[in-house]
């Protein structure tokens, strides 16, 4: 399909609508949640089961619809994977920042009157320095799309499980284990928002960089070393700009047919131990 008849497409809106209402939605929450109150602010693990709770739900509500990526650093994952084409990564990117920056806007609305809103911006802990904290990003923002990874390869096999409990729970463990450095951000979007509207920018850099570089080594890691249809072809043809479906499709056969062989063996072993 060309960028024209794509844009023209019912089906590319719905995905980045989606993705906005989606990206829109999960900000709110986690604003939502890490309001202080009167007497103290929230502890961490408030806003942490608040985002994990949101993505389980935002995968029921757009998961069939844009794959509720809700997240430019999935997203950029998914384009580096080739799981995503080129038109489709900038929209959902634009998408997923405004809907920041729409989300960041209604909590900015419901703050009391003194507030500065500077709770909302993500920091780096004034016990660490911008270099902990990128290290913890991209760590805890690894095992979150390492996770989605692998909950999309499960989906494409029709393995039956709970997936988007997966994602939440990692998403839950991410923030938990990077809040106290970091304040958990896992999110360049989510970063974005809050930024914007207080003008607040210090050590920005670290909220895009970290979770992007993360996504991005988890999501070729999973791919091409640890998904089923992994293989030395499939690399080669994503870093040749060759049509991976192709060679994935002929992996994924090989699979399937020394899965039926290897049961078949079995099968005839058990029956021969029978006769004896």
């Amino acid at each position: 399909m060309s960028i024209r008849e794509e844009l023209k497409s019912r089906q590319f809106w719905r995905c980045v609508l989606a993705e906005l209402a989606g990206t829109l939605i999960l900000v709110s929450v986690i604003l939502g949640a890490s309001f202080p109150s009167q007497e103290k602010a929230p502890c961490l693990l408030q806003p942490a089961l608040a985002a994990g709770l949101s993505a389980v739900s935002l995968v029921h509500c757009f998961g069939d619809i844009s794959g509720a990526q809700v997240n430019p650093a999935v997203t950029l994952a998914f384009l580096c994977t080739r799981k995503l084409d080129f038109l489709r990564c900038i929209s959902y990117l634009l998408a997923q920042c405004l809907g920041a920056m729409l989300g960041s806007g209604l909590l900015y609305l419901v703050l009391p009157v003194n507030s500065t809103g500077g709770h909302m911006v993500n920091r780096v802990s004034v016990a660490g320095n911008a270099g902990q904290a990128l290290g913890m990003e991209i760590f805890s923002t690894f095992q979150l799309v390492f996770t989605i990874f692998a909950v999309e390869d499960h989906r494409r096999r029709e393995v039956g499980e709970p997936g988007s409990l997966a994602i939440g729970f990692s998403l839950v463990a991410g923030i938990l284990a990077a809040g106290n450095i970091s304040s958990g951000s896992l999110n360049p979007a989510r970063s974005l928002g809050p930024a914007i509207l207080t003008g607040i920018w210090e050590h920005h850099w670290v909220f895009w960089i970290g979770p992007v570089l993360g996504a991005v080594l988890a999501g070729v890691s999973y791919e091409f070393f640890f998904a089923s249809s992994a293989s030395r072809e499939k690399l080669i043809a994503c870093i040749t700009c060759k049509d991976i479906e192709i060679v994935e499709t002929a992996s994924v056969s090989r699979s399937s047919l020394s899965t039926v062989t290897q049961t078949a063996m079995r099968a005839k072993q058990a029956h021969k131990h029978d006769n004896n």
